[in-house]
């Protein structure tokens, strides 16, 4: 499972984000998106961590907790959305 951790601050480094979730578990994996066209950061990320409930106890403890001049987000990620469908409505050849 992965954590979502939103409302960062644009300046937080994987680094920064290991740090903070290392108090609660072995940090597995960090990964923080970037916009395709700017590069620049998108205000959120993800935390793998070892065992569920190492990120059970990030998670509860996280939560709402002020970092870096701001209130963070986080929860359990959701799975990523298929995108890879039109969203109906599309056109349908007929045979």
């Amino acid at each position: 499972m992965s954590i979502y951790v939103g409302n960062l601050s644009y300046e937080v480094s994987p680094e920064d984000l290991s740090e903070v979730f290392s108090e609660y578990g072995k940090v597995k994996r960090v990964h923080l998106p970037t916009d395709r066209e700017t590069g620049r950061k998108r205000g959120f990320g993800f935390v793998e961590m070892e065992t569920e409930a190492e990120e059970d106890k990030a998670i509860e403890t996280l939560d709402g907790a002020e970092w870096m001049g701001r209130e963070i987000k986080v929860n359990k990620a959701r799975p990523r959305e298929d995108k890879s469908s039109f969203g109906g409505g599309g056109r349908r050849d007929r045979f």
